[in-house]
């Protein structure tokens, strides 16, 4: 499906330079190859999702930030409920003591693991890569998230998604060079969305 050159998603696998981005918020970043684990057990409506999302794509412009969330991102984040259980908060106002609220845009979390997705604005600059650092390095502060030693997250045009892993200690994130395209990538998108939530646990 064609877009309009104004308001086509962002590249989210362009390069932007790391340093600059990320040395006054007090946190380390670099880009590198994750390889996150999927969950093994049998994901019974997945292929509903794909086949559902893939009937209506063809009718639907994608111009917009707020179309992609509602017909590419919130159809996954509910299936992925589905098969986990897990909290779910949108539009959430993060409040760390003494600083500005964050907004997480989809706020995920079980017993005790807790996730962000962020989707990405039309910024030209990181295409979102600093908006999912700063909601990450938000939830490392939080009182409410559990004392996981790493925080994964996910930055997304709706189209396409790319993960994020925080390393609490040495506060840096590996930004990971994989992207996961949609509809094509549902399947192994789901996968690691449902293990970031309950790690090796949906047998």
């Amino acid at each position: 499906m064609e877009t309009s050159n104004s308001n086509k998603p962002c590249n989210l696998n362009r390069n932007f330079d790391l340093d600059a981005e990320s040395a006054d918020l007090g946190y380390s970043l670099s880009q590198r190859r994750l390889s996150l684990s999927g969950c093994q057990g049998e994901l019974e409506k997945i292929h509903q999702l794909s086949n559902r999302i893939k009937e209506v794509l063809p009718f639907v412009s994608l111009t917009t930030e707020r179309s992609r969330r509602e017909i590419l991102v919130a159809p996954i984040v509910t299936e992925v409920i589905h098969y986990t259980q897990a909290q779910l908060r949108i539009e959430y106002s993060l409040r760390i003591s003494g600083q500005p609220y964050q907004a997480i845009n989809y706020l995920l979390r079980t017993e005790n693991q807790i996730f962000t997705i962020q989707t990405v604005e039309e910024d030209a600059n990181n295409c979102g890569i600093e908006k999912l650092a700063a909601a990450m390095t938000a939830l490392d502060q939080w009182s409410h998230t559990p004392k996981q030693s790493t925080l994964l997250g996910a930055v997304t045009t709706g189209t396409v998604w790319r993960f994020a892993c925080f390393h609490r200690v040495s506060r840096h994130i590996d930004l990971g060079l994989e992207s996961y395209l949609i509809p094509n990538d549902i399947e192994p998108l789901m996968r690691i969305l449902i293990n970031a939530l309950y790690p090796a646990d949906y047998e």
